[in-house]
């Protein structure tokens, strides 16, 4: 049943992936001159994540901060969004999550799945695949996602190790009626900015 679950789940990532991109292009041209126009450096912001089964790939997302932000500051941690690295159109896009859609490409090339444990950088919160526990490595049984329970319960509000344990209840408990309440959860939720920043803690390190 699973095995048929995850074959299901390939259909719906590729076919809503696809669908998804046309239907919204107009959208993504507009954001992608918006912030052209306001800020310099590049449209998207490109980053090596920790994939399925330990595999590196390169996410795709919006700028939404300056050029060469994870070197100046709090580097990865974004405390909150009085952060002078994100850019005027960055807040609109963070606060809203619109700066994932680009993640849509990801997912067309099955990099990604539209929904799953979020993809961590190479280097935090364990430098590398194989330094993970193993408790944690079960989280990249899966492909990563655009959105997950972790997104529609806690966000960023805890801490890397409490967010480990939401992504493994999420591949224990997986299917496709599962995934298809999360995105809707997702949508749901998609203009609150509730739990997108960690105020005082410094482990929120996947927000650039």
């Amino acid at each position: 049943m699973r095995t048929f679950n995850l074959f299901i789940k390939r259909i719906i990532d590729f076919l809503g992936s696809l669908i998804g991109l046309i239907v919204i292009s107009p959208i993504l041209l507009i954001i992608a001159l918006a912030i052209k126009l306001t800020s310099t450096g590049p449209v998207f912001f490109k980053q090596e994540r920790i994939g399925e089964n330990g595999t590196v790939f390169r996410i795709l997302k919006y700028r939404t901060m300056v050029v060469n932000a994870e070197n100046i500051g709090d580097g990865l941690s974004v405390k909150s969004k009085a952060d002078n690295r994100i850019t005027k159109v960055g807040k609109f896009l963070r606060a809203t999550s619109l700066d994932e859609l680009p993640q849509l490409f990801n997912v067309l090339s099955g990099e990604m799945s539209l929904v799953g444990p979020r993809p961590p950088v190479t280097y935090f919160p364990y430098k590398g695949y194989e330094n993970f526990p193993e408790c944690a490595k079960k989280r990249f049984i899966m492909k990563p996602g655009v959105t997950g329970l972790t997104q529609v319960t806690v966000r960023n509000s805890v801490s890397w190790d409490d967010r480990i344990i939401v992504d493994n209840k999420y591949i224990d408990s997986f299917n496709i009626w599962f995934d298809i309440k999360i995105l809707f959860k997702t949508f749901s939720k998609l203009f609150k900015s509730d739990n997108i920043y960690m105020e005082k803690d410094k482990e929120n390190s996947n927000s650039l």
